[in-house]
């Protein structure tokens, strides 16, 4: 679908999301590696003590990948997608597995930018569940100094700050304004 206007919010979660990532690949592998060490001898003992020394150093390239660029964005899924690979071939506990997949497709989806779609039909929020609001549900839209207000007939107010863009291509504040209010007006008197 083509929009109009394209709008993309600031995330904020980035950051508990990397915590949260290292702490439960580094848990596990520090499981892998206490595993690997109490059955050495079986045939499971190099194949979990291989998982354990992967995450490790997944960990420290991530962390210094970090360290070298501040700015850089660092994605965890394919440790996870290892650490639910490693948990499977536990002896134990193999159903961790599952919470690992989910939390691999989870971080893709938290760090993704939320945006929203402006076209003359409808209001699209690109989120985990697109959601799909014509214009006969809003009071007013309005984007002021990095603000994006949608104001919802049924007194519910949505309020983002958008991620700042150095992009020339962006539009103005006041075109977009003018556009949705447009809009807003069209869909009334479409009533």
């Amino acid at each position: 679908m083509h929009y109009q206007y394209v709008v993309i919010l600031k995330k904020n979660s980035e950051r508990a999301t990397d915590l949260l990532s290292i702490l439960l690949c580094f848990l596990s592998a520090i499981t892998f590696l206490l595993t690997a060490i109490g059955s050495i001898g079986s045939t499971q003992s190099f194949s979990i003590g291989a998982m354990a020394i992967a995450l490790i150093v997944g960990l420290i390239v991530n962390g210094l990948s970090k360290r070298n660029n501040r700015y850089a964005r660092i994605r965890y899924r394919y440790l996870l997608l290892l650490a639910a690979i490693g948990w499977i071939t536990m002896p134990f506990f193999q159903w961790i597995c599952i919470f690992f997949l989910a939390l691999a497709f989870l971080e893709y989806q938290t760090k993704r930018p939320l945006e929203i779609g402006f076209n003359p039909d409808r209001i699209v929020i690109n989120s985990l569940i697109r959601q799909r609001y014509d214009w006969t549900v809003f009071n007013n839209v309005v984007l002021k100094d990095g603000l994006l207000t949608l104001d919802f007939k049924n007194n519910r107010l949505m309020q983002k700050e958008i991620a700042d863009d150095d992009e020339d291509d962006d539009a103005d504040e006041d075109e977009f304004n003018a556009w949705c209010r447009d809009r807003l007006r069209a869909a009334d008197y479409g009533k």
